[in-house]
């Protein structure tokens, strides 16, 4: 049954000036950000304990990684599982060789977020088809990185040795550490923090009822909050400017990667990265061949938490994130600069959003099959 159609936003109907179209934009984009902290916040309450559970008793590296990837889905965070890992390495629960599945695994379990992101989209085909490839071709990138890293890690150690001998070089005074808090994130961690609040001590729920509830509200204003930004979206930008930006990003990659990098710097989470591509790559704003680099530097930019984290860690702790680092790096030198490699997870995607855009079961069964089930079947039987 086709849904109606919503009512029009004020600025369809009156033609506000674009300084207002601009503040409806930013505000929608808080509501965004907060509902993203929110649902990190509520997955985390689901799940903390069972992602606590699983980084114990870890030798198998196929294990390694399934653990990576479940707990990043469970906490919603690669940084917090890169984190958990540093600080893992670093206290000596386990070894480097054992937590670089993990961190390769983390990688794969971040980009459940945008994809959850692009459901907003779903009860509009064209958007939804657009959204989900966007969100997609950064789970198929990460996977066309894994399956060739992973193997020549196991049979060379190749990241580990490079490292190692990165660590030597760098003369960290586990002392002088410092830490970065981002304002934007500390801004809506602490908005979040007061609605969690609110529905435990006020409403009085607890455990998995506040957990729910929270999920539910997260979910609901990521909708709400995508519907009107993708609106939003078209009336600020003219064909022209949609033009130049898909031409600046599209030809100038390294920029994009660049810009990408500094994004999630500057937010400290590759999961708003790139979710916040989603709206623009479903309003057709940005093409995927144009918005594929920037989702290549937002996982080059995630990694400097862990190493910020490493710097306290001690020189394993240290060497781990530089396998994080140079994992994501080397990624983007092997696909990139390889016009059939660099296509190759754009392609894999749109035919992906092809198919779900047919029947949406394919929706369901990828989502649960790469986040959940794979990586349940990995730690079944290799651990």
């Amino acid at each position: 049954m086709q849904l109606p159609p919503l009512p029009a936003l004020p600025a369809e109907r009156a033609q506000l000036p674009t300084w207002t179209r601009v503040v409806l934009l930013i505000v929608l984009l808080a509501l965004f950000l907060l509902a993203i902290k929110l649902m990190g916040g509520a997955f985390k309450t689901l799940g903390k304990d069972q992602a606590k559970a699983l980084f114990s008793g870890i030798a198998n590296p196929f294990a390694g990684l399934a653990v990576g990837i479940l707990a990043t889905v469970l906490v919603q965070s690669s940084s917090v599982t890169t984190a958990t890992t540093v600080a893992l390495v670093g206290s000596g629960e386990i070894s480097i060789a054992h937590a670089v599945p993990m961190i390769m695994g983390a990688n794969i379990g971040t980009s459940i977020t945008n994809t959850l992101v692009s459901m907003g989209h779903i009860t509009r085909r064209e958007e939804f088809r657009r959204a989900f490839a966007g969100a997609t071709m950064h789970d198929f990138f990460n996977l066309m990185a894994l399956a060739v890293m992973l193997p020549v890690e196991l049979a060379t150690g190749m990241l580990e040795k490079s490292a190692r001998w990165l660590t030597t070089l760098i003369a960290a005074d586990p002392g002088a550490a410092g830490s970065f808090k981002s304002p934007i994130k500390v801004f809506f961690g602490g908005m979040a923090k007061h609605i969690q609040k609110f529905v435990t001590d006020v409403l009085g729920l607890d455990g998995w009822f506040a957990a729910g509830l929270l999920l539910l509200l997260a979910l609901v204003m990521i909708v709400v909050a995508l519907l009107f930004i993708t609106r939003i979206m078209r009336t600020l930008m003219a064909a022209r400017v949609e033009r130049a930006l898909n031409e600046v990003l599209g030809r100038r990659g390294v920029l994009a990667i660049v810009i990408g990098a500094i994004m999630t710097v500057a937010v400290q989470s590759s999961s708003i990265t790139t979710s916040l591509l989603i709206p623009m790559i479903g309003a057709g704003v940005l093409s995927l061949e144009a918005a594929f680099p920037v989702t290549l530097g937002a996982n080059l930019g995630t990694t400097v938490t862990g190493l910020l984290a490493a710097l306290a860690a001690g020189p394993a702790g240290l060497t781990i994130a530089l396998v994080h680092a140079l994992f994501n790096l080397l990624g983007i030198f092997l696909v990139y600069p390889i016009p059939a490699l660099r296509h190759l997870p754009i392609r894999l995607a749109q035919g992906l959003a092809n198919r779900a855009l047919e029947n949406r079961m394919w929706v369901v069964a990828y989502i649960f099959g790469v986040f959940v089930l794979m990586p349940l079947l990995g730690i079944l039987l290799f651990k």
